[in-house]
C-alpha cells in the first residue's frame, strides 16, 4: 500500500502541467484512466485500513438510548479526512514514476 502519511500528495487542489501527466504515454486519456484505476485502488486500501481501525473501538449495543461519542474513534476519523485525496495520492505517484502499467494492446500487436 501506499505510504499515505508520508506522502507528498497535495490535500488541496493544484494545477498539474498537462505534459508531465501524459508524457509516459503520450496518450492523456491513457493516463487518465490509469491514475484513475490508481485511486480506486487506493480509496480500497484506505477504507479497508480505517474500518479495521474503527473496528477496534467498536462497542455493539442493543439498545437505541445508549450511544457513546468514543474519543479514539473520532480522532481516528478526522486524521483520515485530512489525509490527501486518493485522486491525488495517485496523480503523485504517476507524476514519481511509482505505477506499474502495461498495454496488453502492445502485447497483442507482438504475437
Amino acid at each position: 500500500m501506499t505510504d499515505i502519511k508520508n506522502s507528498k500528495a497535495p490535500i488541496n487542489t493544484t494545477t498539474i502541467d498537462k505534459n508531465i501527466v501524459d508524457e509516459p504515454t503520450n496518450n492523456i486519456y491513457e493516463a487518465i484512466s490509469i491514475i484513475s484505476k490508481r485511486a480506486n485502488q487506493i480509496n480500497g486500501d484506505i477504507k479497508k485500513e480505517l474500518l479495521e481501525k474503527l473496528d477496534e473501538f467498536a462497542t455493539y449495543n442493543d439498545s437505541l438510548e445508549e450511544i457513546f461519542e468514543n474519543k479514539e474513534q473520532i480522532e481516528v476519523s478526522k486524521f483520515y479526512e485530512k489525509l490527501p485525496k486518493p485522486h491525488s495520492l495517485a496523480v503523485q505517484e504517476w507524476i514519481e514514476n511509482k505505477i506499474y502499467y502495461r498495454n496488453t494492446q502492445d502485447e497483442e500487436i507482438e504475437k
